[in-house]
């Protein structure tokens, strides 16, 4: 112990310029010295009889620091709760357009990314070196909002406003919906009204066409009429595990198009396009003009996947609407039955070989899953009538589904030639019917301009194609109704795509193509050249 004080003593005195130790006398000479003199802790008689003094070390003064530190930081960041601020009357919600990507103006960058409320810009960061403190400054504009965090702050000063006359602006950021609201859509007939004054109906809003976007737009409004996949995406709680950008953007564009609240009466898909962009390598993009059968395909199967679906049905809501299942019965002829009997092959008669090729004909049944059901059309004829006009051709919708019953045969020619028999075996929720109306060649892409003819309500399929026993205590659901048509106008890799789809709460049909959304009779539906359909089922 006597050790440890001298110890103690001599680094004191080296301190304190060789004054007298731990007496008085020696504090004085630090003063006088101008050396820092360590802290006295505490003063106690250790068992020697000696003085024992307690110093700070190392160790407690860093950390005495680092707290200093933390306290001026939390200081730092406290940022003042106002309601008063004598700015909010600058803020022009005409000018607010929250539907394009979240990124800096200047930085380009996603990160802490707040929108000016007086100009409708998008800056980066809060602090004094930001570029909204920035702008704040040099263009005079000081209410900003948080793009993630929907706080509104007022800048320079710092503080944040505490509004309520500040909310329409966050529920047009990020609408939002409980489920009483999700469950009475489809029994409002209540239009909304925009801040123009023009009038709107939620969910039949207009989407804009960026560039040969007409493709995206016509399957959304059509994919907009399922209520079990909307209502879904309506609540943000049901899929925010799925850290998927894709889906994150479809819930999103959801919302919008179904929110009475909006400042304008049209929405722009513009981020949900990125997001499409970036999950499809770029199969889908802006300016390049797709088929939406082809997209619609790709759509629901990265939703499922995204979701967490997996083979096994009812596995997401995508499967859980629009999956039902086919009997395949594949019937394949080979050339040969086996190898060592080539030789004798090639002195065979023709009656010979006929009996040996029916029996290498193998038949293989199996079950397939299906999202959409394709449909075959009859070729349009190759002359013109007396009037030299090409004569349109017309075929029930039942004549087509004729694929289905089993016993029709499609052959088919690639992975290798075989002969297919389907039969439904399980019917969807909602069935997506297309018509393939394009064939392609080596040389260039043809249309098939056969109408269909076919019903809006009341389509009775156990009376066309044999259907599934239903289990005990079941009823056999086989009557579906349209609410959505898809149309293509104009030649083939030229023309634009429209869609007709009914709004449950009144029954009535609306065309909409890009912006332009109309009331219809549900006769020009049935006139339109069909490429896509999406049935319900009747409950």
């Amino acid at each position: 112990m006597v050790a440890e004080v001298r110890k103690m003593r001599d680094r004191d005195d080296a301190e304190d310029g060789g004054g007298g130790g731990g007496a008085p006398g020696g504090e004085a000479g630090a003063g006088a010295g101008g050396a820092k003199k360590p802290r006295l802790e505490a003063t106690t008689e250790s068992a020697g009889g000696l003085p024992h003094f307690e110093y700070e070390d190392d160790d407690e003064k860093a950390e005495d620091e680092e707290l200093e530190e933390r306290s001026r930081e939390a200081r730092r960041r406290y940022t003042e709760v106002r309601r008063d601020c004598p700015y909010l009357d600058t803020v022009n919600r005409q000018v607010l357009d929250f539907d394009f990507e979240k990124f800096c103006s200047v930085s380009l960058s996603n990160l802490n990314v707040y929108a000016c409320l007086v100009c409708g810009k998008y800056f980066q960061g809060r602090g004094r070196n930001s570029h909204a403190y920035t702008h704040s400054l040099e263009a005079g504009h000081h209410v900003f909002i948080n793009l993630q965090s929907e706080k509104v702050y007022c800048l320079p000063d710092g503080y944040e406003v505490n509004d309520p006359s500040l909310d329409d602006i966050r529920f047009v950021l990020n609408p939002r919906f409980t489920r009483e609201q999700v469950v009475l859509l489809d029994r409002s007939k209540q239009w909304a009204r925009a801040l123009d004054g023009s009038d709107y109906l939620p969910g039949m809003v207009g989407l804009n066409n960026i560039k040969e976007t007409d493709f995206v737009n016509s399957t959304i409004q059509s994919l907009m009429r399922v209520t079990p996949l909307r209502n879904f995406f309506l609540i943000p709680a049901n899929y925010e595990k799925y850290k998927s950008p894709l889906v994150e953007r479809f819930g999103e564009l959801t919302r919008k198009i179904w929110h009475s609240r909006n400042f304008k009466g049209q929405v722009s898909p513009h981020e949900f396009l990125q997001a499409v962009m970036v999950a499809s390598k770029k199969r889908f993009r802006i300016g390049v003009q797709s088929d939406p059968v082809d997209f619609i395909s790709w759509l629901l199967n990265t939703l499922h996947a995204d979701l967490g679906g997996t083979r096994k049905p009812y596995s997401s809501v995508i499967y859980k609407c629009f999956q039902g299942e086919l009997e395949v019965v594949k019937e394949v002829q080979k050339s040969f039955i086996d190898k060592s009997e080539s030789e004798d092959r090639a002195h065979a008669t023709v009656e010979e070989e006929k009996v040996r090729s029916t029996v290498s004909v193998s038949e293989e049944v199996s079950k397939m899953p299906f999202l959409m059901l394709g449909l075959d059309l009859p070729p349009p004829p190759l002359f013109k009538d007396v009037m030299e006009k090409n004569i349109i051709p017309q075929v029930p919708l039942f004549n087509i589904l004729k694929k289905f019953d089993g016993e029709t045969v499609t052959e088919v020619v690639r992975p290798q030639l075989a002969r297919l028999r389907y039969r439904v075996t399980r019917l969807p929720k909602y069935m997506i019917l297309h018509m393939r109306r394009f064939t392609k060649n080596n040389f260039f892409v043809e249309k098939n301009p056969t109408l269909v003819n076919f019903p809006v309500k009341n389509l009775e399929l156990k009376d066309y194609i044999p259907l599934p026993v239903p289990k005990e205590n079941e009823k056999l659901r086989s009557k579906y109704d349209l609410i959505a048509n898809l149309v293509h106008d104009g030649k083939p890799g030229e023309g634009s795509y429209r869609v007709f789809v009914q709004r449950k709460s009144e029954e009535q049909w609306y065309e909409m193509q890009d912006l332009h959304v109309a009331e219809t009779l549900p006769q020009m539906v049935a006139l339109s050249e069909a490429y896509m359909q999406i049935y319900e089922q009747q409950s």
